[in-house]
């Protein structure tokens, strides 16, 4: 059983050998452990830090691709380096190493195919109570939209196992942790989670430059990824609702019609075309999405069994 712990890096020449000197070098269950470092474009010492640390593997992009990216590629190394299990940690040594043994266990028990750490965010003390607010509720977002219990949808503390691994895509740029548990959920994988210390904080996040640009680019994620897997649902919500709003709106055009009045509604009447119009053609593009994302469904499947095959040449 191979373990392959992988670290996105973008200039973190400062912090990479102390995450790297805290990890583990043996656990229970598990026959080798191997670092992989995927090197997203860094114009420091961070390559030089890695080597010096006798990282395993190293990946090295050919410029800044974007968290997102940097994992998902760390991932695909990573299986054809024979991992039967993933962890992805931050390079910034955010979390405890120590906590890996325990985020593996219900993967080796097989009662999990992917864990997140819980990094119980309310007791983070340089987490400010709007950020607390706004990691709880956004957690409970994707927990809603994704049929997941997880607690903590930002946290990049992940452990996975070589299957969902195979069947991991990511799509966004920005970040792949609120992507990748709602796809998961929609793919029925076993989702658990485990409780997770976190260290001092070394350095400000570069994910993002403000609270305001996350939310904004967060939500574009939600509505992507969900609208991916449950086109016909939404379509058929948003087309709903605008048809039933031009439905009121003639009905309120039919009742002055009846009384006579129709002087000065004629506006209504246009409006209410106008939405009954477009609230069906919306259903309509919902259908011809579904269709799609059942198209998108099997080819997902037939890149998990071309990945396979990639894996056993």
């Amino acid at each position: 059983m191979k373990l392959i712990i992988q670290i996105p890096c973008l200039n973190e020449e400062n912090t990479l050998a102390e995450t790297l000197g805290d990890l583990p070098r043996k656990i229970e269950g598990i026959d080798s452990i191997e670092t992989l470092v995927i090197d997203d474009g860094s114009t420091d010492k961070t390559v030089e830090v890695a080597r010096n640390q006798n990282v395993d593997h190293i990946l090295q992009l050919t410029n800044n691709k974007g968290l997102a990216k940097a994992f998902i590629y760390g991932i695909d190394h990573a299986l054809k380096q024979g991992a039967d299990i993933i962890v992805n940690t931050d390079a910034d040594n955010q979390y405890d190493a120590g906590a890996i043994s325990d985020l593996i266990r219900p993967i080796l028990n097989g009662s999990a195919d992917i864990v997140i750490g819980d990094r119980q965010v309310e007791t983070i003390r340089h987490f400010s109570p709007l950020k607390i607010f706004l990691q709880k509720t956004g957690s409970w977002a994707v927990r809603q939209l994704s049929g997941t219990r997880v607690p903590d949808a930002t946290s990049g503390f992940r452990a996975y196992s070589k299957e969902a691994a195979l069947q991991l895509n990511v799509i966004s740029d920005f970040t792949y942790t609120v992507e990748t548990i709602i796809s998961a959920g929609k793919k029925n994988l076993a989702i658990a989670h485990v409780p997770v210390q976190t260290n001092q904080k070394t350095r400000e996040s570069r994910l993002f430059p403000n609270i305001r640009t996350y939310l904004q680019r967060t939500f574009v994620t939600i509505v992507k990824v969900y609208s991916m897997y449950k086109p016909l649902k939404v379509f058929t919500w948003t087309g709903g609702l605008t048809f039933t709003a031009g439905f009121l709106i003639g009905c309120r055009y039919l009742y002055f019609f009846l009384q006579g009045q129709t002087e000065g509604h004629i506006q209504s009447l246009i409006l209410s075309a106008i939405l009954l119009i477009v609230g069906f053609q919306i259903i309509m593009m919902g259908i011809v999405a579904e269709l799609i994302a059942i198209n998108r469904q099997l080819l997902e499947d037939i890149q998990v069994r071309i990945k396979k095959a990639e894996i056993k040449d």
